[in-house]
């Protein structure tokens, strides 16, 4: 029970009280908006968390470093596990009270990040994971995704592999499985078979042994999901046995500084990635974005400086036509949300908040003579509207069941 202040002593405190309220929601309606970045800051990602840090910055940059004509604070979180990852989206709440948060690089970390979005109501953008059950079976209101899928990913290669047998590199967690189980769900649509497979812990630094197995089982091909730092010594280890070159590698949801890291060298293979800077059939909006990025850190941006800019953008834009920072509002208009550059109006699907947008298919180039230019682009995943959607799939087929906001 409120007691009600008495004589004009209580009617001076009880004026005071509601200057001071008024005052609080004056300064929340006027102060700087705070958006969250959580993305991976040690670690076999932590040059991707840069890349994907540093995208999103430059879309604020890009805004203008305001919304709704207020300023914009970022707060920078680590991503370093799951169990951090959850961690720092709850601070991200109690501490920081965002806006909204881009991030979520590894699909198990962002599994752990989505019930707190929800909890919380926090507009959450995804802009790494491609495990399919962040847009199917533990989808929820507040949580989007830009990175396909993995099996649009996966198929997006496989017509590649006919008759072949196949080894299978993957890592040990949720996006990994998902790979796993995936790839060979497919197996038989295009006559190949499996040589053999090793789920790969996160940060393993010695793959000789798993090399070994690879070259006893002497497949036509190897098809792996490493990240980060763990493909980057996968590759590096594969060209000092010997085996570049011998044994073709194909990976999906790569990214550029997965190369950049090891040099031209060791870089070999066909891979699955969300975008490339260097692609001609880039959009002139796109184009500006890559001159910004090299103007600001003298280097090209990576695919996922691409994510953290596009999921920023989209967060912008959204929070501007929500007219304020409330949560629903804002879910509301990234639902409503398109990007009008590309070969067709790409757009989060409504029942799964999945973006809807093909990915890129490159190789690595047999020489390399830029320090940071090693794709050429040989393909997307999908050609079109209505062949993306096709591959993106039905609403019974992905099992999302959207709850209310």
């Amino acid at each position: 029970m409120v007691t009600k202040p008495k004589g004009a002593l209580g009617a001076f405190a009880l004026a005071m009280l509601c200057s001071a309220a008024f005052g609080a929601d004056a300064s929340a309606q006027d102060g700087p908006v705070r958006l969250g970045i959580l993305t991976p800051k040690q670690g076999a990602s932590a040059s991707i968390g840069q890349s994907m840090a540093r995208g999103a910055e430059l879309a604020i940059e890009l805004h203008g470093g305001k919304v709704l004509g207020r300023d914009i604070k970022t707060v920078w979180l680590d991503e370093a596990s799951p169990q951090v990852a959850q961690q720092n989206m709850q601070k991200m709440a109690d501490d920081y009270s965002v806006a909204g948060v881009v991030g979520g690089n590894s699909s198990s970390a962002t599994l752990a990040m989505m019930p707190v979005a929800e909890r919380e109501k926090i507009p959450f953008i995804s802009a790494g994971s491609a495990a399919s059950e962040v847009t199917g079976a533990s989808c929820n209101r507040y949580t989007f995704r830009t990175q396909a899928p993995v099996p649009v990913q996966v198929s997006a290669v496989f017509d590649r592999l006919k008759d072949q047998k196949l080894y299978f590199m993957t890592p040990s967690y949720a996006f990994g499985q998902d790979v796993l189980r995936t790839a060979r769900s497919m197996l038989d649509g295009v006559g190949a078979s499996e040589a053999g497979n090793d789920e790969v812990p996160v940060n393993t630094a010695d793959y000789s042994s798993y090399i070994l197995k690879i070259r006893q089982a002497s497949p036509d091909a190897v098809f792996g999901a490493l990240v980060g730092l763990d493909l980057s010594n996968f590759l590096k280890q594969w060209r000092e046995l010997g085996m570049q070159g011998e044994i073709p590698v194909y990976e999906v949801a790569v990214s550029d500084t997965d190369f950049w890291d090891i040099g031209p060298d060791a870089s070999t293979g066909i891979h699955v990635k969300p975008w490339y800077y260097n692609d001609p059939a880039n959009p002139d909006v796109e184009k500006k974005f890559v001159e910004a990025y090299e103007e600001e850190h003298g280097q090209p941006p990576s695919d996922k400086a691409w994510s953290g800019w596009f999921a920023m953008t989209a967060m912008l834009d959204s929070i501007e036509a929500a007219g304020s920072t409330d949560p629903k509002e804002v879910v509301k208009q990234i639902e409503s949300w398109t990007y009008d550059a590309g070969e067709f109006p790409y757009y989060f699907r409504k029942w799964d908040h999945q973006l809807i947008r093909p990915s890129v298919i490159v190789q690595v180039k047999d020489e390399i003579t830029d320090k940071w230019d090693y794709m050429n682009v040989i393909g997307t995943s999908t050609s079109g509207k209505e062949d993306t959607l096709k591959a993106f799939g039905t609403q019974e087929e992905i099992g999302c069941k959207m709850g209310e906001l």
